[in-house]
């Protein structure tokens, strides 16, 4: 009897299990038994390993081959274990030294000719084989550069399994054909790229992104998203067709500061499982944008599908942006299916093959016109909609949820003097956005030694015993709670924004002012923060 054992990894959501492929060889009646509670393509895993491995210019052993993968209570999906299964089989029919294989780890899926391709998801399996205490790793060499992000870890990136077992024999390595020539696409990445999933990547250079320079007038709602982009808060921009709300949102990616490494570990880490890294691009440093279509789904928003649950648009613009344009088309269900991934920055999925916990601190950007034909206004003219339509039309944004909006602007229409004025003055994003990232290190410099980095993220708690607004600045505020009209969570994001305006005003605490402005942008007056005050008549990032 010959038994040879590697390991590899079965990604459940966004984290990886170790799993042990064991194969064993006995005299007996070929066959090739795959045990260890695998999916479909995973099964299909022995056409794979056995075409493979007589196209590689080996023997296929002609007894009778048990692979286990262990341990077996773990669901296994996916292709990633094709090589581990060739290698673990090669070392049981003594082919490979079986020492030689024992500590590495090994991901990837094989061609019928031998070569070795990409998988999704290599990162968040090097993450969990690096914490598991691997040090050795072989993946495709498309994915080394993604597998390579991980510190401490060896990465291996071999073309076909001829050369995996030329290395590992002290062989010569066999030359396999070249590279594709640049500029051209790789055969070997198609099928990894999923297209479209409604995610944008914010561009490092200025001049190819989108400029906030761009924007007509509207300087209500640009210093809204100065606020939202340097505190995180969420926003909701409310106004007719035509007046720039779209425009804004995709500007707003690139008021964000970098992802840290941390940051960028974690989104790069989800996009690999969706399949949406670049190639060439192995980490995704700068914060993601997605914006899907009012149609889409309950799971491809939340995350879900069949089996095991995948990363949804919440998750995939973790630590970006996530708009909703038209925000009351989209049904109901999935609109209040935000509100626990915005409350804890996760959300949980279950299902009857397992549940999973996924990573989903966005910030939330809605859009919606104020009535079905979008000419709704308190003047009311040129509004062909019921009272009734209205009401139903805007009731489909629940209490609920809007509570868990911080910024709520009405964005009026561009006058034909903004539109047409040549010689606008209107900040870069640039500008904006050197004076959110000098708030946003106020707030570090604040929050140092705490879990919490952005003002958003700090509960309220903290911000009504720890870091105290100014004496007698609640005043407006207590009186809107026990009015009702203020929740104890709104208060709560009340003083996150007034901290946030402080922040970018260069204060060192919030006052009445920075209260009654915050109070003002939760209301959503119409007249937006042009009644902020005299405080903030002056740019956001002006000092007193």
């Amino acid at each position: 009897m010959a038994f040879a054992r590697t390991c590899s990894v079965a990604l459940i959501g966004v984290d990886g299990v170790v799993v042990e492929v064991q194969a064993d060889l006995e005299p007996g009646v070929a066959a090739f038994t795959l045990v260890g509670l695998p999916d479909k393509a995973l099964s299909e895993a022995r056409d794979r390993v056995r075409a493979a491995v007589v196209n590689s210019g080996e023997s296929w052993p002609q007894r009778k081959l048990t692979v286990g993968l262990s341990p077996a209570s773990v669901p296994k999906s996916g292709s990633g274990f094709d090589l581990a299964v060739a290698c673990a089989v090669l070392a049981a029919a003594e082919r490979l030294p079986p020492e030689a294989i024992a500590d590495l780890l090994v991901i990837g899926e094989l061609g019928l000719d031998g070569r070795v391709r990409p998988v999704r998801g290599v990162l968040p399996s090097v993450l969990a084989a690096a914490d598991a205490g691997y040090r050795q790793v072989v993946v495709a060499e498309q994915t080394a550069a993604e597998a390579a992000l991980v510190p401490g870890v060896s990465v291996l990136g071999v073309r076909s399994l001829r050369q995996l077992i030329a290395l590992l024999t002290d062989a010569p390595v066999p030359e396999e054909p070249p590279d594709p020539v640049a500029g051209s696409p790789d055969p070997l990445m198609s099928g990894l790229l999923l297209p479209g999933a409604a995610v944008r990547r914010t561009t490092a250079d200025p001049e190819f992104g989108p400029d906030l320079a761009d924007v007509a007038g509207q300087e209500e709602a640009r210093q809204a998203l100065e606020i939202a982009a340097a505190g995180a808060h969420h926003l909701y921009l409310k106004g007719p067709p035509g007046a720039g709300k779209t425009m804004l949102a995709e500007r707003l990616p690139g008021l964000l500061p970098p992802l840290t490494r941390t940051e960028a570990l974690e989104v790069t880490a989800v996009h690999s499982v969706a399949g949406l890294l670049p190639a060439g691009r192995p980490l995704v440093d700068l914060p993601p944008y997605c914006a899907p279509h009012h149609s889409t789904t309950m799971p491809a928003i939340i995350g879900g599908g069949s089996g095991l649950p995948r990363p949804g648009a919440v998750s995939l613009a973790h630590r970006g942006v996530l708009f909703l344009d038209e925000a009351p088309e989209f049904p109901v269900r999935v609109l209040d299916a935000l509100r626990q991934p915005l409350e804890s920055g996760e959300v949980v999925i279950a299902r009857s093959a397992g549940s999973l916990r996924l990573p989903a601190n966005f910030l939330l950007c809605l859009a919606a016109n104020p009535c079905p034909c979008g000419r709704h206004s308190r003047r009311g003219e040129g509004c062909e909609c019921t009272p009734t339509m209205v009401s139903r039309y805007q009731a489909r944004l629940s209490g609920p949820l809007l509570d868990r909006v911080d910024l709520r602007v009405q964005v009026e229409p561009v006058t034909r003097a903004a539109l047409l004025d040549r010689d606008s003055s209107a900040e870069r994003t640039a500008v904006v956005a050197a004076r959110v990232r000098a708030a946003r290190e106020r707030t570090a410099a604040r929050l140092a030694g705490t879990p919490w980095r952005t003002n958003a993220e700090v509960p309220g708690r903290e911000l009504r015993t720890r870091w105290r607004p100014l004496e007698g600045s609640l005043t407006e505020a207590e009186r809107e709670m026990e009015h009702g009209h203020l929740t104890a969570r709104g208060l709560d994001r009340v003083l996150r924004v007034a901290w946030t305006i402080a922040d970018l005003a260069g204060r060192d605490a919030p006052g009445a002012a920075e209260v009654q402005a915050a109070l003002v942008l939760r209301r959503g007056f119409p007249s937006g923060v042009r009644s902020l005050g005299a405080p903030l008549s002056r740019p956001l990032g002006g000092r007193p």
